[in-house]
């Protein structure tokens, strides 16, 4: 995540955390959830930050891939593991309060999820179903005023993968739930009407 972008999701989470919690689909190492665990901290209170993912790497970190890296494989199982390497993140920036780590697939907890979310992102894995399932399960979550943020929404094919663009963003302004109020690089955000 390039750092504008970072700054653009720390931005808006500090805005939104005085509504209630934010839960960002897509770990990965952590990056992204020290922007938004150091807006909780920011905002102060109770405000928290939720991270969903499995750790086993997307589709693109998989072996074979661009994206992957073989030092966050697990040379036990033979699988990635990118656990261990996100708690190192949170607890180096100091963040092991605000950032409380969910681990399971999107899918699974986004079906059992109750609580209203004043700031949905997502940055899940790039393949059609991964996609489908974040739209899906995620997005009836974000309460009213609340923001959907998108990360890797290319809307020309040449710049990146299709999934964010077409199976989160556009459903998402065609649903008539959601007003884009921002887009800077590959980031979108949308505000639930």
């Amino acid at each position: 995540m390039p750092p504008d972008e970072g700054d653009l999701l720390f931005r808006y989470a500090v805005e939104r955390l005085s509504h209630g919690p934010a839960l960002e689909v897509g770990t990965y190492c952590g990056k992204s959830a020290v922007y938004l665990g150091a807006a909780a901290q920011r905002a102060g209170g109770e405000a928290v930050v939720f991270t969903v993912d499995h750790h086993r790497g997307s589709e693109e970190n998989q072996a074979g891939w661009e994206h992957h890296d073989g030092s966050l494989v697990d040379e036990e199982i033979g699988l990635m593991d990118t656990l261990p390497v996100f708690r190192r993140t949170v607890r180096a920036a100091g963040l092991e309060e605000q950032v409380i780590a969910v681990v399971g697939r999107s899918r699974a907890v986004s079906r059992w999820w109750t609580t209203p979310l004043s700031l949905l992102f997502i940055d899940g894995g790039h393949g059609e179903q991964p996609a489908r399932d974040d739209y899906e399960g995620w997005t009836p979550h974000v309460m009213p005023g609340g923001l959907l943020v998108i990360h890797d929404v290319f809307p020309d094919p040449a710049e990146g993968g299709r999934p964010p663009y077409e199976l989160i963003y556009l459903p998402a302004l065609a649903s008539g739930r959601f007003e884009e109020i921002e887009a800077l690089g590959s980031m979108r955000v949308l505000r639930r009407v």
